[in-house]
Formats: C-alpha cells, structure tokens, sequence
C-alpha cells in the first residue's frame, strides 16, 4: 500500500506557468491513494481553471476566502484542520513572500496561518527571482519556522533562461509527500555531515579547490532531519540554502572542516562526510597577490590535508563512520581499499570522468561494507539520499541490536 493512501492533502496552486504541472501532480496525489483537495489563488486560475483540478481529484475547488456557502462553516478553518499536509506548488515568490510575513488576505495564506499541520512548499520562478537577496531571505524565514522546501529544480525556465527556479517535477513531489509521513528512522539520533568543497588560499584572491556543488550532502542532511534526527551540517563554499531543521556551519578550508567537525564529533552517533576535501593545500600562503612575473612557469609546494574522516574512524568512542568515494577507475575495488584504510563502516562508491561527474541530475551510488555491496539509482540525488538514510538507519539499527545481544 502507498505511503500515501487515505492521507488528506490540501494542495495550494499560486499563480505562474508551473501551474500545469500542479494537475499531473494532483493525479499521481490521487492515483498513490491520497486524498486531494485543492485551493487555487486567483492568479492560478489565469493558467489552469478549476474545472480541471476538480475532474482529477474528484473534489471541489476553493477559491475564494469570503465564500457564503463555505464561511457558514468556517471554511478556511475547516480546510485548516482537514488537511494532514499542506503542498504548495507551485509557489510563486510572491507567495512566499506573503507566507513569511504572516498575510492573510486570501483563502491560501489564510489556511496556512490557521494549521497545525506541516506545511511545504516547492518554489516555481525566474531565476533571478529566485536568486534574488528578499526571496532568500523569505524562504530562509519559512524554514526557521518548520516550512518544507521542496527544491526548486535547476535548468531551462518559460522566460527562455536557464537555472535554478524550476518546480520539481510532480513525480518527485510525489515522493517528498510520502517522505513527510514516512518513519522517522533516525529519531533520537544526531547526524554529523559534510558537504561542498574545501577551498585552500593560495594567496589573498586565489585558491585551489574542486567541482563539488554540495548537492547530494544537503539533499542527505535534509532526509536525516526528515527522519527524525537532530542534524548538524559543516558545509564548504557553496551556494545552496539550508535544509529546514538543520543547523549548518559554513568553513572554508579543510582545517577549518577538521575543527568544526571534532568540535561536534563526539556528540554525534552517525558521521557522513560527503564533502569533497582537497587532499592537499599550498604549504605556504602568500600575504600578497603572486604576480606572474617573467618565468615559464612556477613551482607550488603543497601539505597534505588532514584526513577528517580517518580521525573520526581512529575515535574511541566513536560514531557509525559513513564516508564517500568519487572514482574514474575500478570502483568497487578502490572503494572497498578506502573502506579498509580508513575503518569507515560504510563507503558510498560512484563514478566520475567524461560525462559523468560533480553536479549531474541523475546519479549512481554503490554501498560498500563488510558484507558486500547494495546498489542505489540511477536516480536524482534526491531520492539517492532518501535511500541512502534508509540503508544507513538500517545498518545501525543491526548493530545497536548486535551489541545488546553481545552484552547478554
């Protein structure tokens, strides 16, 4: 049976072209078992009628706040307390806007003021719009108050722009909604993790780093919260917002990574180091612009990195060690040595070269731990890092239950 079968969703469509992707979403909301009701905003109603969402789930459309059959009842109230879940999508900047500064002026963000319910929403705009410092800052408000973000996509946009401000497509929203009511696994657990690059000076305007976009660290410490566990992420430079529920600490360089992560080590019980740390830093930073000069060519001296994932393995005690193995050649074989030579419980393998690499979509993940390995995908990193979690929860879960046998 689905996740999502008799759950009562209370889906909100605002106005903006995405508005005909909030149909299909409605029918695959209704086709996994849910039921769906339907507020439209009446910008919404310039791109998709109501008759339509009403022909697909099977139930009256509200649009208006001031609705004499409706207000008999307390309609918004009534809609407030029905819903178990609240889905905006798509959201429109403005919606957000009006949803962090507390309006409530229409049906939609009356409805919102009004539940106790979770409440999500996946933003739909230019991506301008979307980059913009008052969006962020309104979406950053939402997530400080438990509101759900659901992406927003990147790539080719209606206005004939490209970049990130895309809905997500229904199907995966689909699968965020199932995630929301799905067992918090890690409930009681505290989640360590580390994304993006690290970023090494060279001198005061340059650096050495690499392609690492963070995407699938955060997309794994937003699943970890979802599933109930308290989540501390030690992030590099990147340019992504944070995971709502999570506590994020923003490094620069792989000392400054070390640092932070011994600080929240040992009050940690899961570590899953995603992030992509250079191996090597200049071994001396120049107080000033190194100019090019008249040589051919220059000589940099390098120092080795410090190994952060090989110290949180050599702790005694220490916490369910999860580390990450980007590889051009013989994946299984290198992951399982990496796996050995750091004592990590679990390596999470995936290719890189021509085609394939740092920042795609679609992505593989292949687990390696004692016992063999599992594969995941190919799939979104997404979905990659909600069963990645599941399999992790899994993991501890058998060795809390080996320890209790071994200690009677």
């Amino acid at each position: 049976m689905s996740g999502l079968a008799e759950r009562r969703i209370l889906l909100g469509v605002t106005g903006g072209i995405a508005a005909y992707k909030a149909a299909e979403f409605t029918r695959l909301l209704a086709r996994a078992g849910a039921q769906v009701r339907v507020v439209m905003t009446r910008a919404a109603q310039d791109f998709v009628g109501p008759l339509t969402f009403q022909a697909l789930s099977g139930e009256k459309v509200h649009t208006d706040l001031l609705d004499p059959d409706a207000e008999a009842a307390m309609g918004h109230i009534e809609l407030a307390r029905w819903a178990d879940l609240i889905v905006i999508a798509p959201a429109s900047a403005d919606c957000i806007a009006r949803l962090a500064h507390g309006h409530a002026d229409d049906l939609l963000t009356t409805i919102c003021l009004a539940t106790e319910s979770p409440v999500a929403v996946a933003p739909a705009m230019n991506q301008g719009m979307w980059a913009h410092a008052a969006t962020a800052a309104n979406v950053e408000c939402l997530r400080r108050r438990g509101v759900t973000i659901l992406g927003p996509a990147s790539g080719d946009q209606a206005c004939g722009e490209t970049g990130s401000g895309r809905m997500r497509e229904p199907a995966e929203l689909v699968s965020d909604c199932t995630e929301v009511f799905g067992p918090r696994v890690l409930s009681g657990h505290h989640v360590l993790i580390t994304a993006g690059p690290t970023l090494e000076a060279l001198d005061p305007v340059r650096y050495l780093s690499n392609h690492s976009s963070g995407r699938m660290g955060y997309a794994i410490a937003a699943s970890a919260a979802r599933a109930g566990a308290r989540v501390t992420l030690v992030s590099g430079p990147v340019q992504r917002p944070t995971p709502a529920g999570v506590e994020r600490i923003d490094v620069q360089s792989a000392r400054e990574m070390q640092s932070a992560v011994a600080t929240h080590l040992e009050a940690a019980d899961i570590f899953i180091a995603t992030a992509a740390v250079a191996d090597y830093r200049p071994a001396e930073i120049a107080e000033r612009k190194i100019k090019k000069g008249d040589e051919d060519g220059r000589t940099l001296a390098l120092a080795r990195n410090p190994d952060i994932l090989g110290e949180a393995c050599a702790r005694s005690p220490r916490p369910y060690c999860v580390g990450f193995a980007a590889e051009t050649d013989t994946v299984a074989e290198n992951a399982q040595a990496k796996r050995r030579s750091k004592g990590a419980d679990l390596i999470c393998a995936n290719a890189v070269g021509a085609g394939i690499g740092f920042g795609d979509v679609d992505s593989t993940l292949e687990l390696f731990d004692e016992h063999g390995s599992v594969r995941l995908g190919p799939a979104d990193k997404e979905t990659l890092a909600r069963e990645l979690i599941m399999a992790i929860a899994e993991r501890v879960r058998s060795l809390t239950q080996e320890q209790r046998n071994k200690a009677t």
